[in-house]
């Protein structure tokens, strides 16, 4: 059974994060696995987070970098949100593969030294 997959109008935009450079030495450290869910975060989540370095906006969710370094990010909590309802959040349906290629995703950036 094929999931709908909401967002078709963002395709172009999606499309373009899809290129922005991640250099190969951070793909080779990363990892399939988070590369895998960096895509799947770029397609389905990134419209409503914030980018790292963004001034915040009134009903944007706050940037990935940002909710990885709060107290009690871990594996186990990463892992336990994917498999909850999360509201206002949209509840997308991942399958099970890609959540854990988004935990990894977040694990990864968690374990980067941040940007000043």
């Amino acid at each position: 059974m094929t999931r709908m997959r909401a967002g078709w109008a963002a395709m172009p935009l999606l499309m373009l994060l899809a290129l922005l450079p991640w250099t190969e030495a951070g793909a080779q450290e990363a990892g399939s696995s988070a590369l895998r869910g960096r895509r799947v975060v770029d397609e389905w989540c990134r419209l409503c987070h914030l980018r790292a370095g963004q001034p915040p906006r009134q009903g944007m969710a706050p940037a990935y970098e940002t909710i990885v370094r709060l107290p009690g990010r871990d594996e186990a909590y990463f892992s336990r949100f994917l498999h909850e309802d999360h509201f206002p959040m949209t509840t997308f349906r991942l399958f099970e593969n890609e959540k854990q290629d988004v935990v990894a995703y977040l694990l990864w950036l968690q374990r980067r030294p941040q940007r000043r």
